[in-house]
């Protein structure tokens, strides 16, 4: 399922299977959009306090979600750990 119009009308589907589908095309759109956000705040300088209170998580939560992607991705920066 890749149109956001199609998802997002099978999201409310009667069927389980086509509202279970949609259910995980959404859960990986929105796990993108996280990592996708979460980068360009690292990039601006936010620490993981202030981007985990927005998820409304906690800054480990956050932190270990998200900072071995950036290691792996080689975009993590000298800036200081927090």
């Amino acid at each position: 399922m890749a149109d956001t119009t199609e998802v997002a009308t099978a999201a409310g589907s009667k069927d389980p299977a086509v509202g279970l589908k949609a259910v995980r095309s959404l859960r990986v759109l929105v796990e993108r959009l996280e990592a996708l956000q979460v980068q360009s705040a690292r990039d601006q300088g936010w620490t993981w306090e202030q981007i985990a209170q927005l998820l409304g998580v906690s800054r480990q939560a956050v932190h270990k979600k998200h900072a071995s992607a950036r290691s792996l991705s080689g975009r993590a920066s000298l800036r200081r750990k927090d």
